[in-house]
């Protein structure tokens, strides 16, 4: 590729400068083509387009990689924490040992929800849907904490990145105490981030609730693998929710409603449903058959991913996690037995390594989310839990960048031409 193509359209020609990054393929800088030519791009999905440059998160698809501020995803789920992982999204470093400290006491001091807000789940009837109580108390929170409401003022987005850190786990674990009809539990300061969370959703306050160390180091490996992937559906909502100023509140209520949907958050729970409709081992030859079946509406669901066209570095990560779970737990699920072997039939089959198909994170993670006791319905409020961190630290990003303009797509119209209001005598 040249270094600056030309595009010829009719006697128009318009450069189109490639913009290269730090690693991945290059971009064609096509933003003075309307301007130059009265034309737009064709791209439904964006599934060729960049709507940002970011020094985030990078994923090479083709080779199974994911990187988050250039560390393999892999070494981060084995030799950090989520603490950690969410200072290095927010600040661009791993911290060191005093910063780690400064900033998980910070979190910690966050935790609590304003006891007026605490009522507002009182409003929603018990059999809610965990995702719609928490898009409604999220966005709510604007409500509550006017002072962090600046988007232009850098120390009025800290605040409001580590609030938003900070109680998600309360908002996530008082969505389930009230879906069960159990009292709220306040937060514990003295535990860790996961800790905490896991004694808010399953302790009682008539008992002591006693933290397993492998459980929640399950668990905060789970938060790692989920805390930001690239410019998915919902971080793009996100993004562009926070295009038009609008306040960090409100645009990570829309990136919860936009994770919502089971093609994107709700994927895990899809897998797991697919996995027990197999039911066991010798049943997984008939439904590979219907998944190649295409009269067949049957999918395998956890398998094939818009981005990886490899082995998803994360489902390596969750299925050691899924074998130390259920060991720790005596649990024998024959889930993951058909999961392990479905996996293995899967990816030595000519017809899904044609077409790609490999396990991705949501292949395993529903097997633990269960074995540790979590209802299918809170999986995805799990996951918004942990994409909080990536939501801030991308809408952050997108605040400081002086390049940012309102989120303007463009269409391909395809509906009448212009024709004359006529009235009704006349129809």
């Amino acid at each position: 590729m040249s270094d600056t193509p030309v595009l010829h359209l009719g006697d128009k020609q318009i450069d189109l400068p490639v913009i290269k990054g730090t690693m991945g393929p290059d971009v064609l800088d096509i933003r003075q083509l309307y301007a130059q030519t009265d034309c737009f791009t064709y791209d439904p999905g964006f599934t060729s387009t960049a709507s940002c440059d970011s020094n985030l998160t990078f994923i090479d698809g083709g080779e199974g990689v994911l990187l988050h501020r250039g560390y393999p995803i892999d070494q981060l789920a084995e030799n950090s924490s989520f603490m950690e992982v969410a200072y290095l999204l927010l600040n661009g470093e791993l911290p060191k040992k005093k910063e780690f400290d400064d900033f998980e006491y910070t979190i910690s001091r966050h935790t609590m929800l304003h006891q007026q807000l605490a009522t507002f789940y009182s409003g929603f009837r018990r059999d809610a849907h965990p995702m719609a109580v928490m898009c409604g108390v999220v966005g709510a929170l604007s409500a509550f904490y006017h002072d962090s409401l600046d988007i232009n003022d850098a120390e009025h987005r800290k605040i409001s990145s580590h609030r938003l850190i900070a109680k998600m786990p309360t908002i996530a674990a008082m969505a389930y105490k009230y879906s069960i009809g159990q009292p709220f539990l306040y937060p514990d300061n003295n535990l860790s981030y996961t800790g905490n969370f896991l004694r808010m959703t399953f302790g009682v306050p008539a008992e002591e609730y006693v933290v397993d160390p492998v459980i929640e180091r399950a668990m905060d490996r789970i938060f790692i693998l989920h805390a930001d992937h690239e410019q998915n559906a919902s971080t793009s909502t996100v993004r562009l929710a926070g295009s038009s100023g609008a306040n960090p509140f409100a645009c990570v209520a829309a990136g919860i409603a936009c994770l919502w949907g089971p093609a994107h958050g709700g994927a895990n729970e899809a897998a797991l449903n697919m996995l027990r409709e197999i039911g066991t081992v010798d049943r997984i030859p008939e439904y590979i058959a219907r998944a190649k079946d295409k009269n067949d509406p049957f999918r395998l669901m956890g398998f094939g991913h818009r981005v990886y066209k490899n082995y998803d570095p994360r489902a390596k990560v969750m299925q050691k996690t899924a074998d130390e779970v259920l060991k720790k737990l005596g649990v024998t699920d024959p889930i993951f037995d058909v999961a392990r072997e479905l996996e293995q039939i899967a990816i030595n089959d000519p017809y899904f390594v044609e077409k790609k198909l490999y396990p991705n994170v949501d292949f395993y993670s529903g097997i633990i989310l269960s074995a540790i006791g979590f209802p299918t319905e809170m999986f995805t409020a799990l996951f918004a839990l942990a994409r909080t961190v990536g939501w801030v630290a991308q809408w952050n990003e997108m605040i400081s960048d002086p390049k940012q303009k309102i989120g303007r797509p463009r269409q391909l119209y395809t509906g009448p031409a212009t024709r004359d209001y006529v009235g009704f005598d006349q129809r």
